[in-house]
């Protein structure tokens, strides 16, 4: 084995006429044009291939295809098995996300989930090394070491090679039911590959890593949400989600590192008749592979808390923790390629102190490392305690945490009206950097924690994050901070929704007024306001009603405020000006409904085409955009029902204002092939299927895809599928080539030429 686990080849494990996989044909016929054997033939090799590019990116890191051609892949997958009714529990679309659910489950755990001891101190590890050395007879111990990721830990069970359940740690005996958002990310396998135990429990770490983490936190603000604290919290909030549908919508990675259980059919004896301690039920429950997951995984938790073990002494590689790592990517599970085997704890002491150098370089969140006994025989006689394995330890890295006392307790508001209570602290030097002020996140957060003015904290920065509080360590006060009942700012009543308090003054709120004009400024590209600005220009009461005042605001009174001048000012005013008629899209996002960001207001201006359109649909119409789920419906409707909006809308409508938005660019509209339907099969060179089909139906014509007595044409491009010539000779439809079929449209008044 080599001295990293990643370093492996890419096993195929697809049919050699797999068109798939290594040059991926896109070329798809119309799914109308297939019949129920083809679809069912086409999607078992798109699973295939989906699973085999899944595999080439997220465990060997080698892709052999573009991701536009794996995402074309993935969406002809589900447009088949949509269309066909061929989905199935383990397919890789399964990952969008299922129904939500009222509340998570809970579910035992095969094999307990135990902690690790762990310490920051060398001489720590040289002392837990001595005790295994002791308890061995002083036997040679080889160690494996691995980086301790700060994530969320995960069990995860496999039966048959399917994805079966996922449960987080809990209290290391149960833990609750997440397998429908486990199900989600795509670096965990819905079929192993290879050849796998019939049972087969793992532990992982479920992560987000750091650069995603950056790009999900700035998507956040930009549509009005409040930022994530570090990516362990975002991690383990997303997998605790009710909707899955919301998992997967966050960057979610996984890493596996432990085989807790393991059982082979062959390797027990259960093919022959053979008889093993603790296996009879397990045999019983597996019956050739038709128990249900339930019984089987409770027949394997019985075996183990009998025999102390969870694995087979009996599956091939099993016999050390290297071997099993070196197993995991065989079976299509990730794992991390700084694992390492070592000879000694000296040399698992000098792979903390390096990883301690690179730990910033790194693309996830590590708090030190994890010394394992690598022999497995090893590991049974030194055994386990009630909490801790006696065969591992954990050698952390010095903390990123300071204590420091809270001097002050703010409440921030935001843009869309949350409140944000914020420590102010005596500055203390954290991980390098000096914090001042430091997140409570909620007044949820703040009672857990029992926080007060005067109480000593431990202070947490977690990488390139936001500080926070993590734990009240001196308590100096009395009980925790009193929340406000009304806004500090403008003196409104707060309001809740689930933990977050949000204050109900909306614009009539200076604070979050300034916001507002800060933001919707600077989706328009408005140079020369930013925060400081907006809050000068509120004070001063330049700006007092809503975002359409600044556009009323006389640039000789603007000259003579601090700060400004004629020259600033005007300048102001020529960036005023030029924001005039914006795109719809960048409008629907300047005025601030809350979740619609840069991205979903331009596909709610693609859909509705122009602002009445959009200001007068019902609720479910929202649901019709793609990106947008029923929250962000739910925030759009409640934005438009609430009267001062609209009237900040029309406001900014007016020609002495913003102006009315564009719409998104105009389509040529006609009749000239009102009433007719046309079909088209094959490739159109110079057309996508959904130009020709938008250039007919744009002239009044519908398109179709399938053929029927109500048919009009039938256009025959570049290798058409049989079955629509087929319809179209039986109900005697007119076939056109593509070039006949163009000359035709300009007979008729079409401009085609413009549109190629």
């Amino acid at each position: 084995m080599a001295d990293s686990v990643s370093d492996l080849d890419g096993a195929g494990e697809v049919d050699d006429d797999n068109p798939y996989v290594t040059d991926p044909d896109l070329d798809f016929r119309d799914v109308g044009d297939l019949d129920e054997e083809e679809a069912r033939e086409q999607v078992e090799y798109l699973r295939e291939a989906v699973r085999f590019h899944d595999y080439r990116y997220y465990v060997l890191n080698d892709p052999v295809i573009a991701d536009r051609a794996y995402d074309r892949l993935f969406e002809r997958l589900r447009e088949v098995e949509e269309t066909f009714d061929l989905e199935i529990p383990d397919s890789p679309t399964r990952r969008v996300g299922g129904e939500p659910v009222e509340e998570l489950g809970t579910v035992e755990h095969v094999v307990p989930m135990l902690s690790i001891d762990s310490s920051g101190d060398a001489d720590d590890v040289r002392d837990f090394d001595e005790r295994v050395r002791r308890e061995l007879d002083g036997a040679d111990v080889t160690y494996v070491c691995e980086p301790k990721f700060d994530g969320l830990s995960i069990e995860i069970a496999y039966v048959d090679g399917r994805y079966e359940r996922a449960a987080t740690r809990g209290d290391g005996e149960t833990g609750e039911d997440v397998t429908e958002n486990v199900r989600t990310i795509e670096s965990v396998p819905q079929r192993l590959r290879g050849d796998h135990p019939d049972v087969l429990v793992v532990r992982g770490e479920v992560y987000i890593p750091k650069d995603a983490f950056q790009a999900y936190n700035r998507e956040r603000v930009e549509r009005g949400d409040d930022p994530f604290a570090n990516p362990r919290n975002a991690a383990a909030g997303t997998l605790r989600q009710l909707d899955p549908t919301v998992t997967a919508e966050r960057p979610l990675d996984c890493f596996f590192y432990d085989v807790l259980a393991a059982w082979d059919a062959e390797a027990s004896g259960a093919t022959d008749g053979g008889a093993g301690d603790g296996d009879d039920a397990v045999r019983e429950a597996w019956n050739g592979g038709d128990a249900s997951t339930a019984e089987l995984l409770d027949a394997l938790r019985e075996r183990s808390s009998a025999s102390a073990g969870g694995i087979d002494a009996g599956i091939e590689g099993l016999d050390t923790h290297w071997n099993e790592l070196g197993r995991f990517p065989d079976w299509g599970l990730k794992t991390n390629e700084r694992d390492r085997r070592v000879a000694d704890i000296e040399a698992a002491i000098d792979y903390r102190d390096e990883l301690r150098g690179v730990r910033e370089d790194l693309n996830y969140e590590i708090d030190g490392t994890v010394l394992k006994v690598d022999d497995r025989a090893q590991c049974e006689r030194l055994g386990i305690t009630s909490r801790y394995y006696r065969w591992a330890y954990a050698y952390k890295f010095p903390a990123r945490t300071e204590e420091t006392t809270i001097t002050d307790i703010v409440v921030q508001v935001g843009r869309t009206g949350r409140l944000t209570p914020v420590a102010l602290l005596q500055p203390v030097q954290v991980g390098g950097v000096t914090v001042s002020r430091a997140s409570l996140h909620n007044p949820e957060e703040i009672a857990d924690l029992g926080a007060n003015i005067g109480d000593e904290v431990r202070i947490e920065r977690a990488g390139d994050v936001i500080p926070y509080v993590d734990e009240v360590v001196g308590k100096h006060s009395e009980g925790s901070f009193d929340f406000p009942e009304t806004c500090p700012v403008c003196g409104s009543d707060v309001e809740y929704d689930g933990p977050i308090a949000f204050c109900t003054g909306g614009l009539a709120c200076d604070a979050q007024l300034v916001h507002a004009l800060d933001y919707f400024t600077e989706v328009l590209d408005v140079e020369g306001v930013g925060e400081a600005a907006a809050e000068q220009l509120v004070e001063e009461g330049l700006v007092s009603d809503d975002v359409a005042d600044i556009y009323d605001v006389d640039a000789e009174e603007l000259a003579g405020l601090e700060g400004w001048g004629e020259t600033s000012a005007q300048n102001l005013a020529r960036e005023l000006d030029a924001a005039r008629h914006p795109p719809l899209g960048d409008f629907l996002a300047a005025i601030g409904i809350p979740e619609v960001g840069p991205t979903v207001a331009a596909d709610l201006a693609s859909h509705f085409g122009d602002l009445d359109a959009f200001l007068d649909a019902d609720p479910d119409d929202y649901e019709d955009v793609d990106g947008v789920g029923p929250v962000v419906a739910g925030h759009i409707a409640e934005f438009l029902d609430n009267e001062r909006n609209r009237r900040v809308i029309e406001r900014l409508r007016d020609d002495s204002r913003l102006g009315e938005p564009e719409a998104p660019e105009a389509i040529e509209a006609g009749d000239e092939l009102a009433g007719e339907t046309y079909v088209f099969t094959g490739s159109v060179e110079g057309w996508t299927r959904d130009d020709v089909r938008e250039l007919v139906e744009r002239h009044g014509a519908n398109a179709t895809s399938s053929v029927s007595s109500n048919t009009d044409y039938l256009v025959v491009g570049e290798n058409p599928g049989s079955n629509k010539r087929d319809a179209a000779a039986e109900h005697d439809v007119a076939e056109l080539a593509p070039d006949d079929f163009f000359a035709m449209l300009a007979e008729r008044g079409v401009d085609v030429e413009s549109r190629r």
